[in-house]
């Protein structure tokens, strides 16, 4: 507990301080709230990549295997870029997927068998999920990183300085009145004293 000073101006310290906890307390615990709504909606969203991507890669491995085919289709797809673009969610800047541009890999159409441009086409679409992955994985981190420390603040709040300053205001009241008590006290007996005196 902090050291506080018994006086008038600190007991208007410690009421305005009050005022401002219990101002943005709600706020707090309204992010605290859309943060782990938004949790819950990326881990879904997460959940649902994953068993697309698991899917996607079955499906895929099923038409490797049912070829028979020895071809490396890592070759023939390499990434150029990810645009990446950033979204706001209570006040946490998330990244977000826009796009994947690949390169143009030419290849000997003569050379490599019929299903390779179909197997191009799957490839590409199991390398923008697990690009799509990453991105939520990292929306996940960083929400889940903003509701810890939302979470921490919210319980010093609640927990710690809204009490803290309700008892310092109240041992200030109780202070202030026993110094108006003994103030009074004394003005009583210098009047008797005056009127005994006279």
């Amino acid at each position: 507990m902090a050291k506080i000073k018994f006086s008038k101006n600190e007991l208007k310290k410690q009421k305005d301080e009050l005022k401002r906890f219990e101002r943005y307390l709600p706020t707090l615990v309204m992010k605290k709230q859309l943060l782990q709504m938004e949790i819950r909606q990326v881990e879904v969203q997460i959940e649902e990549k994953r068993l697309e991507r698991e899917n996607m890669y079955a499906d895929l491995m099923s038409w490797v295997h049912v070829f028979g085919e020895e071809i490396n289709l890592d070759e023939l797809v390499k990434i150029q870029e990810a645009d990446l673009s950033s979204t706001n969610i209570a006040g946490v800047d998330i990244p977000a997927l826009r796009e994947i541009i690949y390169e143009k890999i030419p290849y000997d159409l003569m050379a490599y068998p019929l299903w390779v441009d179909a197997g191009i086409k799957k490839l590409k679409e199991l390398i923008s999920r697990d690009m799509e992955l990453s991105v939520l994985e990292k929306q996940a981190d960083l929400l889940g990183d903003e509701l810890r420390v939302t979470t921490q603040r919210v319980n010093l709040f609640e927990k710690v300085k809204i009490p803290e300053t309700r008892e310092n205001i109240r041992l200030i009241n109780i202070f202030l009145g026993d110094q108006q008590t003994a103030a009074v006290v004394r003005g009583k007996m210098a009047k008797s004293k005056l009127v005994r005196g006279a």
